[in-house]
């Protein structure tokens, strides 16, 4: 074997198959739809952003369409809590998630209650900031002067 031809193969055999990339990517995305829990629901974005794969939302809908056995697929939703399947499909998918207790506004999951967070010590650090904005005393425009 010479010199050039092993130096093509360790960088071959750094390289990955595009298949193992797209079933790691899965599978990092599957992880986290196993997080939601019962009465909650997430994004097609949330659960990729917290995958590590952000603005990939249709990769999850791919995945969850390649292997949906056994996971609970009816807690993830569109943008602003809208349920995406047609038809039957959705029909059923709003009747798991009322049976689980999430509420709806219209057509939409009401998200503001609902919503699974995957970062809550970054939303807890975002109210505890709103919170203290609110309570400020606030300078009028004479005051600043």
């Amino acid at each position: 074997m010479t010199r050039s031809t092993s130096k093509a193969t360790k960088v071959n055999a750094k390289r990955k198959n595009p298949e193992q990339v797209k079933t790691s990517m899965f599978a990092d995305m599957l992880r986290q739809v196993r997080k939601v829990p019962r009465g909650k629901v997430a994004t097609y974005g949330d659960v990729a952003y917290a995958a590590g794969y952000p603005g990939a939302a249709r990769q999850v809908a791919w995945a969850l369409h390649a292997e949906s056995a056994g996971l609970p697929w009816h807690r993830i939703v569109g943008a602003g809590g809208t349920i995406l399947l047609p038809g039957e499909q959705g029909f059923e998918q709003r009747m798991h998630l009322q049976a689980e207790g999430v509420g709806f506004l219209g057509l939409k999951v009401n998200m503001v209650v609902h919503r699974h967070s995957f970062f809550p010590q970054i939303n807890a650090k975002k109210k505890l900031s709103r919170q203290a904005a609110k309570s400020a005393p606030r300078k009028s425009a004479r005051q600043q002067i």
